[in-house]
């Protein structure tokens, strides 16, 4: 990681990055409400990134086939582990360093497709709604039909300054349910590690994983996974250990234990044998062309500010992001003065989630309640 202002700061932009870590280090509450400059952003929106959670999808596809509850189990954590470098590097690989996602409108959309082929069987789909601005929450759902393979879960951040460091909590998680040939339901409460961005200060910024997240399995096995990055037990960047282990019911099975880098490779101690490996290409989600698109999905309502970023004309994005966040404030005074409140399309909030409740008391989990979105199956591919 470079640690020179200048090869991620534009040189014409440096004191504009001066005063925004400035502002970052007097700011009080959640950071997602700050408004970055325009050349740290991302010329995609948060509604895109449950995407990255089926960049590989055999191996999501993978999941059904899996003969025992131990099985599957491995291959949901190989998935799971494999998603993890298109969510956290994938920005900083390809543009120099990590940069701030447009934060989604109410009621943004971005559908999205993996066609079908041999080895993954039919086609997976995903429906995506921004289903509040503030703070922002991302609900999604992404579907194998014929495999019977489905993730639905939320996503929001909560985000402060720290020591130097952006500390974002991620708030939500993720239900994988898998409809098994013997016509019973698996299902598996996924939590979602905290992130901390580190290299602010030179104009660097990257992302490190902390913490501790889990995967339940309804079977009562559970993967724990530990973040470590840099400094901590391997000195490496990106590390991880993850340790499977069986339902209490069941004696004399040995634990796995994973260990390696999240972005890079893994092995299975117990084994020695390779667990999962990203250093493959990944595939891309299908998308409609802009001109398919409706005015609420995200490639055509960002289109001007994505532009305008990857060309460097800095000016122009500020100019029509300001123009589209004037129509959505101005939208809800509207709603405010009449009455109404938006109406979600394809999401409906639950205050508590029964699947985090009931496989969260596995673990104890923290909170041992939270909220969810229940897919109304309306979608383009319904």
């Amino acid at each position: 990681m470079s640690e020179q202002a200048g090869e991620a700061v534009p040189a014409a932009q440096k004191s504009s990055w001066t005063s925004f870590v400035k502002s970052l280090a007097s700011f009080s509450g959640d950071l997602s409400s700050m408004t970055a400059p325009p050349f740290i952003l991302s010329p995609t929106s948060l509604t895109e990134f449950p995407a990255y959670w089926c960049e590989r999808p055999e191996l999501f596809a993978a999941i059904a086939d899996g003969k025992t509850e131990e099985e599957r189990s491995l291959i949901v954590l190989k998935w799971f582990i494999s998603t993890l470098k298109g969510q956290y590097t994938s920005r900083n690989e390809s543009m120099g360093s990590e940069k701030k996602p447009l934060n989604p409108v109410l009621g943004e959309l971005f559908y999205g497709s993996w066609p079908s082929n041999a080895a993954r069987g039919g086609e997976t789909t995903l429906v995506v709604e921004q289903v509040s601005h503030h703070p922002p929450i991302t609900a999604y759902r992404i579907a194998n039909t014929a495999k019977g393979v489905v993730l639905a879960g939320h996503n929001a951040q909560k985000t402060s300054f720290s020591a130097g460091s952006i500390i974002v909590k991620q708030v939500g998680h993720a239900v994988l349910t898998v409809s098994l040939p013997s016509g019973q339901t698996e299902e598996y409460l996924i939590t979602l590690p905290r992130l901390r961005i580190d290299g602010i200060w030179y104009g660097s910024p990257y992302i490190e994983l902390a913490e501790t997240s889990y995967i339940q399995s309804s079977s009562g096995w559970l993967s724990t996974i530990e973040y470590k990055g840099k400094g901590y037990f391997s000195g490496k960047s990106h590390s991880f250990k993850a340790t499977v282990t069986p339902p209490a019911q069941i004696s004399g099975v040995q634990p796995h234990v994973i260990e390696g880098t999240w972005h890079t490779t893994s092995k299975d101690l117990k084994t020695s044998a390779t667990f999962h490996d990203v250093t493959t290409s990944k595939e891309e989600v299908s998308v409609a062309e802009i001109d398919q698109q409706s005015e609420w999905e995200s490639r055509r309502l960002w289109h001007g500010v994505a532009k305008g970023i990857r060309e460097g004309d800095f000016e122009s994005a500020a100019k029509d992001k300001s123009r589209i966040e004037n129509e959505q404030r101005q939208r809800r005074k509207d709603e405010a003065a009449a009455g109404t409140t938006w109406q979600l399309k394809h999401f409906v909030h639950i205050d508590s989630d029964p699947v985090y409740e009931r496989l969260g008391k596995l673990f104890k989990a923290n909170p041992p309640t939270e909220d969810g979105y229940d897919y109304q199956n309306n979608g383009p591919y319904s």
